[in-house]
């Protein structure tokens, strides 16, 4: 498993889902999510520089409902394997929805004619032994394949032909039957559990209870489901690249035009390089494709700017490459986290350089400032946000925090004419072409494509100068970011070798052509 392994180089009876039911985070309708992106991978009209892979066809909507259900379980299967977090959770409906609305009639209706059958006389019991018979499919659901003695207790207990003659004779007792049941839900529950399953016995009313009792069952359904997508994730890991790309692959072949925003994404990327390397080619060496002044290009090169433009995408403007769609808010939220970063580590560097050595070895004080800079930056990519202001009141804050700490070790104060110099700065990393943001935001990136380049070596890049005050929440995201990469170079990678390959002999062509002219 080694060798499918995105995280290099980083750093019995009873109770047997224990640690299922301690969480409960999931997929916010994936459904939607997918459809979404779908729609965002269609095809624009402007493609007139684009190498085409094949022409389109028309596609009926049985084929595009069955590539919409592949998507989704690709999806899912990604989802669970890539989100250590993935929890599955009941269905919210939206209050005063139509759905829900109907949901209440339908279930109200139910128990009032369950309480009805029991309050005649002689009660009733078809609609109690139809819940009794759920109940006992629900418990035995639970059960391992070891839990044998739990199983001829359930089956023995809730025997619903023997509970029907009872019935009929007028012997059926309700209430022992739900004791039971308690017990047996307290045995087989979660320990997050267990307080609900109190609250069961000190139900005395038999609607009520069975309403209860059914509303936890639920809830242990939904623990036992995630219990088992725990257990399986290690298994999941080494069949989903494979999965995946089968997935990706049957898709691919319904819609051949699925891999035309991977080659304008690897296209720009290699674009990008060549214009680098022409900028930043000082000599060139007779004889070798240098004396053009453009450098050969590799896929791996090609790869890494490529996976490092992901965390500047436009969004809004700007289709997100197919082979990316899945993990496209992560990286979304990759690039938001990176954009705060870069502000927190252009006002740490003014201010240390403001303050000089006096306060910059000293413990505690620039967690303090990044916390303060953290709490008043919180939201700062909402359309409401108002980035002068908060950098104002960042300003203020830092200044008196500068000045205390000074004050406590001995030092002298800021002057009145140190302290608007220092707010001016730090209101300055407000604009975009701020050289200290482009600084910040440069080494970061450096980073980054280190960590990519050394995310198959035991080593790890060192933290460029001005970072170490960012350093921790850097490393956090390059984790991250390292992760994701790898993982879809895992997946895609023999679609990205036939992309670059086609882009790399174009550029090596039109460098024979330009040396030959020359």
């Amino acid at each position: 498993m080694s060798s499918q392994d995105p995280d290099k180089p980083h750093t019995s009876e009873g109770k047997s889902n224990d640690s299922a039911g301690t969480r409960g985070d999931s997929l916010d309708n994936p459904d939607q999510s997918i459809r979404k992106r779908i729609r965002q991978s269609t095809p624009s009209p402007n493609r007139d520089n684009m190498p085409k892979s094949s022409p389109p066809r028309f596609v009926s909507a049985e084929e595009l409902m069955e590539t919409a259900k592949g998507v989704t379980n690709m999806a899912l299967a990604h989802e669970i394997v890539v989100n250590g977090d993935f929890r599955i959770k009941p269905t919210e409906l939206p209050e005063g929805s139509l759905e829900k609305k109907v949901r209440e009639i339908v279930h109200k209706a139910f128990w009032d004619c369950l309480e009805a059958q029991l309050n005649e006389d002689p009660p009733t019991y078809d609609h109690s032994i139809k819940l009794l018979g759920e109940v006992k499919e629900t418990l035995l659901s639970f059960l391992l394949p070891g839990h044998s003695r739990l199983r001829n207790q359930i089956t023995e207990v809730l025997d619903l032909d023997l509970i029907k003659q009872e019935a009929e004779n007028g012997a059926l007792d309700i209430s022992k039957l739900a004791s039971f049941i308690i017990q047996m839900m307290g045995t087989l529950c979660a320990p997050a559990r267990d307080e609900e399953i109190k609250k069961l016995k000190d139900i005395h009313e038999i609607v009520p209870l069975f309403r209860a009792i059914f509303s936890v069952l639920d809830l242990m359904k939904m623990d036992m489901a995630n219990f088992a997508v725990s257990s399986i994730r290690p298994h999941l890991m080494q069949q989903s690249v494979e999965y995946e790309r089968k997935k990706f692959q049957e898709i691919l072949e319904k819609q051949p035009n699925s891999l035309d925003f991977v080659t304008d994404w690897l296209q720009e990327a290699s674009d990008d390089l060549t214009k680098l390397r022409r900028i930043n080619l000082s000599s060139p060496f007779d004889g070798g494709p240098a004396a053009s002044g453009i450098p050969v290009l590799c896929p791996v090169s090609v790869q890494n700017r490529a996976y490092l433009k992901l965390l500047k995408w436009d969004h809004v403007h700007q289709p997100f490459p197919e082979t990316m769609l899945m993990d496209q808010s992560r990286f979304q939220e990759m690039q938001l986290e990176l954009e705060q970063l870069i502000l927190i580590g252009a006002v740490l560097l003014v201010t240390f350089n403001a303050a000089g050595t006096a306060l910059s070895g000293l413990p505690g004080f620039a967690d303090k400032i990044k916390t303060i800079i953290k709490v008043l930056l919180a939201g700062m990519h909402l359309p409401s946000f108002n980035l002068g202001d908060a950098l104002a009141t960042i300003g203020e804050k830092v200044c008196a925090e500068v000045n205390s700490c000074l004050s406590q070790h001995g030092f002298t104060p800021f002057t009145t004419e140190k302290e608007t110099v220092l707010k001016g700065q730090i209101q300055a990393v407000a604009n975009p072409d701020n050289t200290i943001c482009k600084l910040i935001d440069s080494r970061i990136q450096t980073f980054l494509e280190s960590y990519l380049v050394s995310s198959h070596q035991k080593f790890l890049p060192a933290i460029p100068g001005g970072l170490g005050p960012i350093q921790k929440e850097l490393e956090e995201i390059a984790v991250k970011y390292v992760r994701l990469v790898n993982y879809n170079k895992m997946v895609f990678s023999p679609y990205y070798d036939t992309v670059l390959s086609k882009i790399l002999d174009k550029e090596e062509s039109q460098l024979l052509g330009k040396s030959e002219k020359s």
